[in-house]
Parts: C-alpha cells; sequence; structure tokens
C-alpha cells in the first residue's frame, strides 16, 4: 500500500482542514525567519552588532509559551476554529508593523508581539488537523503538517533572493503580511474539530490546573523534549544564512546562497513526510531516535563540505534527519495531551521547549567567537551534542501510539 493512501482516504472537509493547518504553520514559520534573512541589513542600519540582532530571534522564541498558553486556553474553550483565525491575523499585523520600526528597540519589541501571536498557531493547527483525521493518517498528516515549518523558511528565502535587492529588509516584513489573507479560507473551508464540539456539550469547563491534575509530570517532560526539538531544528536553521555570508562569503542574494537553503528545506520536506510516516509502523519515539542519530554522520558533509556541491548534499541530508525527527512532534504530543487540554497542552510544551532553547543562536556565535569565529565548528559540535540528547530524551519517554480521540466525551455519552 502506498504511504500517500491515508491522505487519499481522507474527505474533502478533512482535507481543507489539513491544509489550513499546513499553510498556517508554513505562512507562520515564514514571517519567522524573515528576520534570519536580514540580520546583517538591520545591523547596518540601527548601527548595531548582529548579536544584538539576533535578539529578536531570541524575544520571539522566547514570547511562543505566553502565545501557547494565552491562545491554547482561548481555543480549549471557545473553539479552535475562531481563535486559529483570530491568530493568524495578529501575528500578520505585528509582521507589517516590523517593517516600519523607528529603531532597534521598536524592532526587538515587536518581535516580542509577533513571537506570542506566532506560539498560538501551531498548538492549535496541529490539534485542530489532528481531532479531525482517522488515527491511521496522523503519523503522515503530522510529517506534512510539521513540513510547513521548513517550506515556510523555503518561502523566505525565495522572497529574500527575489526581492531583497528591490525593496530592502523593510519590505520583506511588509510582503509579510500577507498570511492574513489564510483567514479567509479558514472562514470558507474549514469546520469546528467534532472532537472538541463533543467535549463542550458532555462536560463542564474547567480550569487549566484541575484539567492538568496528576499529569504536570508529563508535562515536565514534554517540555524538556521539545526544547531539544528546538534545539536542534533553531541550531541547524537560524544562523545557516549568516554561515553562508560570513563562512561561505556568498552574497545574501546570490543563486548559490538560495540554492543552498532551498537543498536544506528540501531535504525538510522529505524528511518529514519520510519519518513521519514511518513512525506508523515503527512507532513514535524509535522514528525520532533512528532520524536523531543518523543525523550524527552527516553533520561534516553539511558545514565542512568541499564543493558547493558536496554542501548542497549536506544540506539536504541533515534536514531529512532534524525534520524528520519534527515530523512525528505534532501526532506525538497530541497523542500524549489529554482531551480537555489539547489545545493547550502540545502548543504549551512546544513553545515552552522554544523558551528553554531561546539562546541557541546566540549561544552559536559565543562558541564561534571563541573559537577563532568559526561558526561551523560552533554549529557541528551544537547539533551533535543535541542529537544524542534528543534520542535520549525520546528514548526515556512514554507514547500514545494511536490512541482515541474524545474518549472521555464517548465515555460520558454512554
Amino acid at each position: 500500500m502506498s504511504p500517500f493512501a491515508p491522505l487519499r482516504e481522507l474527505s474533502t472537509t478533512q482535507r481543507h482542514t489539513v491544509l489550513a493547518s499546513f499553510l498556517g504553520w508554513t505562512l507562520d514559520a515564514f514571517d519567522y525567519f524573515l528576520l534570519t534573512f536580514v540580520i546583517v541589513a538591520v545591523a547596518q542600519e540601527f548601527h548595531a552588532d548582529k548579536q544584538d540582532v539576533t535578539y529578536g530571534l531570541f524575544l520571539t522564541l522566547a514570547a511562543r509559551p505566553l502565545g501557547a498558553l494565552l491562545f491554547g486556553r482561548l481555543a480549549d474553550r471557545y473553539g479552535r476554529r475562531p481563535i486559529l483565525m483570530l491568530d493568524v491575523i495578529l501575528f500578520s499585523l505585528f509582521e507589517l508593523a516590523t517593517a516600519f520600526s523607528t529603531s532597534l528597540t521598536m524592532l526587538l519589541v515587536l518581535r516580542f508581539l509577533f513571537g506570542v501571536a506566532m506560539g498560538g498557531e501551531w498548538g492549535i493547527g496541529a490539534s485542530l488537523a489532528m481531532e479531525s483525521i482517522p488515527p491511521k493518517a496522523r503519523g503522515l498528516v503530522s510529517g506534512l503538517l510539521q513540513s510547513g515549518y521548513p517550506c515556510g523558511f523555503f518561502l523566505g528565502a525565495l522572497a529574500n533572493w527575489l526581492l531583497i535587492d528591490h525593496i530592502g529588509w523593510r519590505g520583506l516584513f511588509v510582503v509579510g503580511a500577507v498570511p492574513a489573507l489564510l483567514v479567509l479560507y479558514i472562514r470558507r473551508t474549514v469546520p469546528e474539530s467534532e472532537v472538541w464540539r463533543q467535549g463542550q456539550a458532555v462536560r463542564q469547563k474547567r480550569g487549566l490546573f484541575e484539567a492538568m491534575r496528576g499529569r504536570w509530570k508529563l508535562a515536565i517532560y514534554l517540555m524538556l523534549l521539545m526544547m531539544a526539538f528546538n534545539m536542534f531544528s533553531h541550531g541547524s536553521q537560524d544562523l545557516y544564512h549568516t554561515f553562508e555570508e560570513v563562512s561561505l562569503h556568498l552574497p545574501t542574494g546570490s543563486g548559490a546562497a538560495f540554492m543552498l537553503v532551498a537543498m536544506l528545506n528540501l531535504g525538510a520536506l522529505v524528511g518529514g513526510l519520510f519519518f513521519g510516516a514511518l513512525s506508523e509502523r515503527i512507532g513514535r519515539r524509535r522514528a525520532i531516535i533512528l532520524a536523531a542519530l543518523l543525523a550524527i554522520p552527516v553533520i561534516p558533509l553539511w558545514t565542512h563540505g568541499g564543493s558547493l556541491l558536496l554542501l548542497a548534499l549536506g544540506a539536504f541530508l541533515i534536514q531529512v534527519m532534524v525534520q524528520g525527527a519534527w515530523g512525528v512532534v505534532p501526532t506525538h504530543l497530541n497523542e500524549l495531551s489529554p482531551d480537555e487540554v489539547r489545545g493547550t497542552l502540545p502548543g504549551f510544551a512546544y513553545q515552552t521547549g522554544n523558551l528553554l532553547a531561546a539562546v541557541t543562536a546566540n549561544a552559536q556565535l559565543w562558541i564561534a567567537q571563541r573559537h577563532g569565529g568559526d561558526l561551523a565548528f560552533a554549529m557541528s559540535l551544537w547539533i551533535a551534542v543535541v542529537a544524542v540528547l534528543l534520542a535520549g530524551l525520546a528514548w526515556l519517554g512514554p507514547e500514545a501510539h494511536g490512541v482515541r480521540f474524545g474518549r472521555a466525551a464517548a465515555k460520558a455519552g454512554g
């Protein structure tokens, strides 16, 4: 049977829901990554150090748990669909406002507010999609949803390559307001989660602490797991364009620089789909561990390939593994989360992991500075250590492969 068979078996409505969730995360990531492509340009305009600008990445990542908690609780109470639309509008508006920053301080404040809005999107979109599809489709759809992140990275690279010389870094952030149009698609084609509707009909509204009673150990574990996941992805992505400029001496708008980022994201797309589908056969934890450990032998090719062709191959393969591990995350977190907090817990664990990993770019720059400015060494060391950490945490944790959603609703309904 084809690994894509579960997608063909989805109804039209289910496909619209999956597509909307995928596009939401794609466009959210597109808006996030725009700053990573213009760090040097922003630093020059505001007469600041590059590391000062990278605090914008830190603040965005640090704000995301707040957004996950805020919007997640709203989604658990008022529904996935309306809160997802609100969230998309807000992160698009803050992205647009960034284009009109008059100082680095203003830009950093706006990136923090953008982070709050960005923090809400993933958890709501993932829960809406996972609650709307059959269990056997979760692995593949999980990989598809998470592939939205590298797709957003690719779109950011494409926009930077085609537009930076014509509209400058401010113009890129104006383009970043386009995701707001996604709300029209969601409003027209995506229904509310039936699991959420049933849950609302049969249970009383409970506060977060009451709903999480007896589950805090699980929540803490998921936060640590997502810390490792975020150190893995951001450690391989956020400074990659800076690595191209500083270590490989490739101009920011060059075709070679774009090609490497394109290969990076093509690998991410392939990895997410492959390991997401594979997790249906070998289990969530085994798929994560396999992808994480296979990243280690690829590292020398990724950062020290002796030619553009080898660097491109390394970029492709490292992201097959990094985003392969990530492709399992949406379904793994949603399966481990209780029905009544599924809008909150996966996103909050994810984004708290982001907070714990938010120093990644700054830490890599710090390591590089203490090794003669060798960014390739810093990125390589980081990914090798984190790959082992991630594999260990996945091995130690629980799994709920194929668990039925809406169990509480089904029991209460007799």
